[in-house]
């Protein structure tokens, strides 16, 4: 691909218009990048590599730092000028480092399919040894990986992609372009347990399902609960990293990221475009409002209602609990 028709892509601006017909073959990171290469800068800490990078052409914002340029001496490096140039390397990265074919149209002879299953003739793929159960629907190019088990009435909509190993059970409605990782399991038994006066637990059943929306991605080793009664809910946009727990009855908002190792309880609820990292932990009937961002490791106890990033131990917000910690640290230079 021409640089000029990869500036004319991702609607950027090549900065030395004498190598618009220069080729680029692929894409590199900024350290490594070979000259028929392109690569990107969008985080100011890879700024360091630049004037000693190979690449054929680096894919900037247009608020680059000029002075970096003047390092390169009397080299000339064709740059790409953006508004965002990681989302410009993205849709870059789509095209022409397209992902493999994972399965083959069809479905292998030794999955195990029930009579009553609605599967769409449109390209779907079924790998080998997966089980799909009674009444179960599946749309349109659908790829369902090997030693996946779907049980009975479960929904799935068109274009979901699903890697090996995963467990969905029944009554399951999953929306359009979803992407579901290996290993993990929607709709299992949430926790619930009932104490007898003889301090043994009986199992509350749960009787409700999981409701997933178009855009979702969810990790591997993830774990979300059927709903005790009524729906788990994952909206829309939402993005989940591996290993993380949503308890029965559950709500996210659309356009929420949570990362690694989180763990949200019972019937929560948490906002629109969250940001939630790392090992936070939110306890259960609680409700978190639109666009709060809680740090790694926070744990959440009651109810946030403000906007905002919070942090700690018990989610204060990020600037209090920093004050805390410095004022917990000079304890420590005090003289007795």
């Amino acid at each position: 691909m021409k640089l000029h028709e990869i500036a004319e892509l991702i609607s950027g601006e090549l900065t030395l218009p004498e190598f618009k017909d220069k080729e680029i073959s692929g894409i590199g990171k900024i350290e490594s990048a070979s000259e028929d290469e392109i690569t990107f800068i969008a985080n100011p800490v890879y700024e360091k590599y630049f004037s000693g990078t190979s690449a054929g052409c680096v894919i900037v914002s247009k608020r680059f730092n000029e002075a970096l340029y003047q390092r390169l001496d009397d080299r000339k490096l064709p740059l790409i000028r953006t508004e965002d140039p990681y989302l410009s390397f993205l849709t870059l990265l789509d095209i022409m480092s397209p992902q493999t074919e994972l399965q083959k149209i069809g479905i292998h002879e030794n999955a195990v399919i029930s009579d009553t299953a609605e599967i769409s003739s449109d390209e779907v793929r079924i790998g080998a040894n997966c089980f799909i159960g009674e009444k179960v629907k599946i749309g349109a190019r659908v790829s369902i990986l090997p030693n996946t088990v779907i049980l009975a009435g479960v929904e799935i909509s068109d274009d979901v992609l699903i890697y090996p190993n995963v467990t969905i059970y029944q009554g399951t409605k999953i929306g359009a372009r979803v992407i579901v990782h290996s290993g993990t399991t929607i709709g299992s038994d949430g926790f619930g347990q009932a104490k007898n006066s003889d301090g043994t637990f009986q199992k509350i059943p749960q009787k409700g399902i999981v409701v997933i929306g178009d855009d979702v991605e969810i990790g591997s080793n993830c774990t979300i609960d059927r709903a005790t009664m009524g729906e788990t809910v994952i909206h829309s946009g939402v993005k989940l990293d591996n290993m993380i727990q949503i308890a029965h009855n559950v709500e996210i908002g659309e356009n929420t990221v949570i990362a690694a190792q989180s763990g949200i309880a019972g019937s929560t609820k948490i906002g629109k475009n969250c940001m939630i990292g790392g090992k936070v932990g939110i306890v259960g009937h609680i409700t978190i409002c639109d666009n709060v961002i809680l740090t790694a490791a926070t744990n959440v106890s009651k109810s946030i209602t403000v906007p905002g990033m919070y942090s700690g131990y018990r989610s204060q917000p990020m600037r209090a609990e920093l004050r805390q910690e410095a004022a917990i640290r000079s304890l420590n230079k005090k003289k007795p």
